[in-house]
């Protein structure tokens, strides 16, 4: 795979850099120029950064930190048993426990929540720093709500972490979950409380805290039309839907023109909002299982959908003195 002429290699963890001196000296500069690139894609291009994972992994499987990459490519883009796999490998080579909650995390993923939990309460947890523990919590509480044990979960994340004032890297994410789940609890004032915590210590923007937090306010944000923009040459803006406006009177097509383009933006920006939310470590992954019988049944109604029209057409064949035709079973039913 091409990698840009400004990758180096020398931008890698010098902990990473020091186990790469096993190679030799122009392998070592391959494998660690993939690996960077697997760094800088992994959130926005999931299957590139597994692409050079691959790279990587072929030319130095015998390297911790390129197993431990290719866990994390795989992880991201949701192939959980192969990630586990790597994962385990590293662990192996390492006798590190660093990746102990992504691993119960793999496992959920696989669809064995009981395998998760059993983890949580491991001997390694213990040797876990404080923020590898507070990760573990999150995977044990979306366990616990892989197995509709919403209150077992609220219990798993009420901790000193989730108490404290102070704002460590894990804060907005553990507070955002807990909100999460007491909302799913049908504690909404609770949940309301929390998604303002989450967002008053979520400087990076690492949660959608605010947009769920407006949801639960009412407050809905739409885009300015694309036309006035173009008429009057200003910027973009977003409208918040705070109460009524005051407005000048208006031609009234003009204004029913406005209004549908306004429903179109309000339907878009709902879409847009849905597929926004960050699934965190307490949301369980889809399965193969589920998605096939979903195809399944879709085929099935199509199937049905075609043998009724094929009996309506005989019928009217039949009617015309005609002899009906063979129906063709074969045919895909998006021809």
């Amino acid at each position: 795979m091409p990698i840009p002429e400004d990758v180096t290699g020398e931008e890698i963890d010098k902990d990473v850099r020091q186990e790469l001196l096993s190679l030799p000296k122009t392998l070592a500069e391959d494998v660690a120029r993939n690996l960077v690139m697997v760094a800088r894609l992994i959130d926005e291009d999931p299957e590139g950064a597994y692409g050079y994972s691959r790279v990587a992994l072929r030319l130095a499987s015998r390297v911790a930190a390129v197993r431990e990459a290719a866990g994390f490519a795989a992880y991201a883009n949701q192939k959980y048993s192969e990630a586990l796999a790597e994962f385990r490998a590293a662990r192996r080579m390492t006798g590190n426990t660093d990746l102990w909650p992504v691993m119960a995390d793999c496992e959920r993923g696989l669809g064995r929540p009981e395998k998760a939990l059993d983890m949580a309460g491991a001997p390694e947890v213990h040797k876990l720093d404080k923020a590898g523990q507070v990760e573990m919590r999150l995977v044990a509480a979306g366990a616990r709500r892989d197995m509709d044990q919403l209150d077992a979960a609220i219990v798993t994340l009420q901790s000193p972490e989730l108490a404290s004032s102070s704002v460590q890297p894990w804060t907005a994410r553990l507070r955002y979950a807990y909100a999460d789940v007491l909302l799913e609890a049908g504690r909404e004032s609770e949940a309301r409380e929390w998604f303002a915590k989450a967002v008053e210590s979520d400087k990076d923007g690492t949660t959608d805290a605010s947009d769920r937090l407006a949801e639960l306010d009412g407050i809905e944000f739409m885009d300015a039309m694309d036309e006035d923009e173009a008429g009057s040459g200003g910027t973009a803006t977003r409208d918040e839907a705070a109460g009524p406006h005051d407005a000048a009177p208006v031609d009234e097509a003009a204004a029913d023109d406005e209004t549908a383009a306004d429903d179109e933006a309000a339907v878009t920006d709902e879409a847009a909002h849905v597929a926004d939310e960050v699934t965190v470590t307490d949301e369980a992954p889809a399965t193969d299982e589920a998605t096939a019988e979903a195809a399944e049944t879709v085929t099935t109604d199509e199937d049905e959908d075609e043998d009724k029209d094929d009996a309506e057409a005989e019928a009217e064949e039949a009617d015309n003195g005609q002899a009906p035709e063979a129906a063709d079973r074969g045919t895909d039913p998006q021809d």
